[in-house]
């Protein structure tokens, strides 16, 4: 479904809004920013944040040349190091727009890895390995967060829309998956905590279901688990995987509608 022939059903637009988009450059994040960009009323930011300088800059040029009222902005960077925070924050602070005219904030945490699948929960006995995953995973998600929040000042008619991209991860374990799932429940518990303490601010934990994408071959072929592998392989080639675009509509519907409880865990296949 594009975001056209949603037109008339829901509010015209998310308003004039910044946006800050992690994980950007591809798969679901690029997805994302295309279908979230018809939405943005002009003036409106979207900053896009990502490792890949080249992907970046590939998907900004097409933004810039289907909507030239928006104003798209790259911050290349690695969020599990304290300088590739320092840099994403730096760029988010320069290029967000006057508070007193803008109608919404929307944060969405989608920047992830999956960690060492061909471990299971003994072989992990290195701190530096745990803590660098969850650096990059957990601290990244929740720094950025707060202090993005904290720079952009209250004002009436402002809303802070908080996303988190969360996986059925987050609620079950998988063998041999142990930094991936300990980290998304670490992420959704984390954001369920904001939205307690901030009822100001929506907070939505979205479950994209199973993506047709690079991480989920990773799955099919690194998971130590044979089980697991195999699960994988089997949604492959029965056709179960997800393509991109179409969750991430599914996403935009529920920010457009805006009905969700704040701090939900929502799937894919709820909505």
């Amino acid at each position: 479904m594009e975001a056209g022939d949603t037109a008339g059903k829901r509010q015209p637009s998310l308003g004039k809004a910044a946006c800050i988009l992690t994980g950007a450059s591809r798969g679901f994040g690029r997805s994302l920013a295309l279908l979230l960009a018809p939405w943005l009323e002009a003036g409106s930011v979207l900053i896009l944040v990502a490792r890949s300088r080249g992907a970046l800059a590939e998907l900004e040029a097409e933004l810039q040349c289907h909507f030239p009222g928006l104003k798209v902005s790259s911050v290349p960077a690695d969020l599990s190091t304290e300088d590739g925070l320092q840099v994403v924050l730096r760029g988010v602070q320069d290029k967000l727009p006057g508070a007193e005219d803008l109608e919404r904030l929307l944060i969405i945490n989608n920047a992830g890895s999956l960690g060492d699948l061909s471990k299971s929960f003994v072989d992990f006995t290195s701190p530096a390995e745990v803590n660098s995953y969850f650096a990059f995973n957990v601290t990244s998600a929740l720094c950025l967060t707060s202090s993005i929040l904290n720079a952009v000042p209250e004002h009436p008619g402002l809303c802070k829309t908080v996303v988190n991209i969360s996986s059925l991860c987050a609620l079950k374990p998988f063998k041999s998956w142990t930094l991936y799932c300990t980290g998304k429940a670490s992420r959704d518990m984390m954001f369920q905590v904001l939205a307690l303490e901030k009822p100001d601010v929506r907070v939505v934990n979205y479950a994209p279901g199973p993506l047709d994408t690079e991480m989920q071959q990773l799955a099919r072929t690194k998971s130590g688990d044979p089980e697991v592998r195999q699960q994988f392989l089997n949604m492959k080639y029965s056709g179960q995987l997800l393509d991109c675009r179409v969750s991430a509509q599914k996403l935009v519907n529920l920010l457009l509608e805006d009905t969700f409880h704040s701090g939900a865990h929502i799937d894919f296949y709820e909505i």
